[in-house]
């Protein structure tokens, strides 16, 4: 499975499940960058058939309703859709 890596400052394990053509994720990735956050991230729709089931499986065990973006932090916490309080709030040191 392709995911990308975005360097910044360390705050655990952050995964981002995203579609490259939602303007959603987008903006969730770019706030993510903004706020400084090392993070992963995946286009699950650029993914091959087996690729993408395995990453759709990974997330649907956090949003079982399989919406995008689903953000996961530290594998403890799971935001879904573009939140932006509530990501800013997630990352306050």
């Amino acid at each position: 499975m392709t995911i990308e890596h975005v360097n910044g400052r360390k705050v655990g394990s952050v995964m981002l499940y995203a579609l490259s053509t939602c303007q959603w994720c987008n903006k969730t990735k770019q706030l993510l960058k903004d706020l400084g956050i090392d993070f992963d991230y995946v286009y699950v729709d650029l993914l091959e058939d087996n690729e993408q089931s395995d990453a759709l499986d990974a997330m649907e065990k956090w949003n079982p309703r399989g919406s995008f973006p689903t953000l996961v932090i530290g594998n403890k916490r799971c935001i879904v859709g573009f939140r932006e309080d509530e990501i800013r709030g997630a990352f306050r040191i």
